[in-house]
């Protein structure tokens, strides 16, 4: 009897360091697994078509991928649905770490606008912001206003004259509008056009008063030259970039408006944490990367940089923002009756 109780005293033992080594080499088996990542090439979901701003910055990154994350970044585009084509593959991806989209503001604002296949703020991960577009608007110089402050007497005076162009329904430009006019209390005529190269071209034939675009660069030589001047900036603080240095915001003028276009990087939810250290890491490397920041200054974007904790944050304020832009102006009323 005493025998047998040693018997099975040290078997209890055996079996209990076999459980314990055996977990300890489980947990060197997935921390191995884990500092391997990533083993295969990184798709980058882009939703809009080649040449487009996302899409640029994403063969930017693409350039020092391999430097920054030991494997290279596969850009596919998928433009279509408002960008909703795009946001849906990504979020029915694979949490593995081996898909990753480019997103902006509209991941927000389509869900607002009417039924999306996933509510994309919840079904997707943020993980690095990377620039921010400003919002300028400007006029012909041969308009009878020099700043905000006059075009907004001359609005008060001609209710509904002025024509607002910009680059689609829905979009942070027209969103930006409709911001500025409600806040200084004028009627200004909101006219969509499917681009800022067609918002430029009605400015210049005269066909609007006003524009709203979110890429200086497009009209540098054209302020150069002295046929447009910018009345104002929707950004909290002036630009840096040669040549928009004094361009005051709309803060200055007494207009409490700003308002940015964001892009960042986003992956499905539920990425281990592992993966997601070791991907914003190499993402936060690539973006800060000087190359990579004079490559998107030339493009009139400001590089700035958010980690996967602070554009988790932005992400949110944002969304509570324009949740309650697009009501009081009534821009999802109108979305909705023309999707009807």
């Amino acid at each position: 009897m005493i025998r047998n109780k040693r018997f099975f005293a040290l078997l209890a033992i055996f079996l209990s360091m076999a459980i314990i080594m055996g977990g300890c080499n489980m947990g060197a088996k997935e921390s191995t697994v884990s500092e391997k990542y990533p083993v295969k090439p990184i798709t980058v979901i882009v939703p809009f078509a080649a040449g487009g701003s996302s899409d640029i910055i994403a063969r930017a990154l693409e350039k020092s991928a391999q430097k920054h994350l030991g494997q290279p970044l596969v850009v596919v585009n998928m433009p279509g649905g408002a960008t909703t084509i795009a946001m849906n593959e990504l979020a029915s991806a694979n949490p593995d770490g081996y898909t990753i989209g480019v997103i902006g503001v509209s991941v927000i604002l389509q869900p607002i606008y009417g039924q999306t296949r996933y509510h994309y703020p919840t079904a997707l991960e943020p993980l690095v912001k990377i620039v921010s577009s400003p919002v300028l608007v400007a006029s012909l110089t041969d308009k009878p206003w020099k700043n905000l402050s006059e075009l907004v007497s001359y609005a008060k005076q001609h209710p509904g004259e002025i024509k607002f162009g910009h680059s689609g329904l829905g979009t942070a430009v027209h969103i930006t509008g409709e911001m500025f006019a409600k806040e200084a209390g004028i009627i200004i005529k909101q006219v969509p056009f499917r681009g800022d190269s067609e918002v430029l071209a009605a400015l210049l034939g005269g066909h609007v008063q006003l524009i709203s675009v979110s890429n200086p660069v497009s009209l540098k030589e054209h302020v150069k030259s002295g046929t447009i001047k910018i009345l104002g900036l929707a950004e909290e603080n002036r630009l840096t970039l040669p040549g928009f240095e004094n361009v005051p915001t709309f803060k200055e003028q007494g207009i409490n408006v700003a308002f940015s276009f964001w892009n960042g990087i986003a992956a499905p939810k539920g990425i281990p944490e592992a993966e997601k250290a070791r991907l914003t890491a190499g993402l936060g490397k690539m973006i800060n990367d000087p190359d990579f920041k004079k490559s998107m200054e030339e493009l009139g974007m400001s590089v700035q940089y958010l980690g996967p904790e602070e554009f988790s944050e932005r992400w949110i304020a944002d969304n509570a923002k324009l949740t309650k832009i697009v009501k009081e102006t009534g821009i999802a009323e109108l979305i909705a009756s023309q999707k009807n």
